[in-house]
């Protein structure tokens, strides 16, 4: 199972619970699921740093951050972390490298949990395109969050 993860990158910090909880219960139901994260925003820092506390918990489950970009100088952000630079990434337009990423994301990923407010926006328009694609989507902007 592959897991990736779509949100507004103005998230607030106060959708932690919903997040960790619906993470929990995808690890509980499928124990081997990878997750994907890229790391652009609120949204995608949050998610990454409840998959670093929850791996010491869960060791069966893997994540990678998903790069639009390749680190540039003496960056330390991604030391130790697992990340993916997708495969003719490198060809983009720099300016289409964030929705090459995201396409790239959506054909990997089984299921996508995000947290969307609006329709409009490149996390929207990821996510409606993950539904259409046949994809599991759970929003957590829904304020609960239901069995998966």
């Amino acid at each position: 199972m592959v897991c990736a993860f779509f949100g507004h990158k103005d998230t607030l910090e106060s959708i932690r619970p919903l997040l960790e909880s619906a993470v929990k219960q995808i690890i509980e139901r499928y124990p081997d699921t990878t997750f994907y994260v890229g790391n652009n925003g609120n949204f995608d820092r949050m998610v990454l740093s409840v998959l670093k506390s929850l791996s010491q918990d869960f060791p069966t489950i893997s994540y990678s951050v998903i790069l639009a970009y390749l680190p540039t100088g003496k960056s330390a952000e991604f030391d130790g972390l697992p990340t993916i630079y997708p495969d003719g990434i490198e060809c983009v337009p720099k300016k289409y490298a964030i929705s090459y990423r995201n396409d790239w994301i959506v054909k990997k990923a089984d299921m996508v949990i995000c947290y969307i407010k609006h329709n409009y926006g490149g996390a929207a328009k990821f996510v409606e395109k993950a539904r259409k694609n046949g994809k599991i989507v759970y929003n957590l902007s829904d304020n609960y969050v239901t069995e998966v």
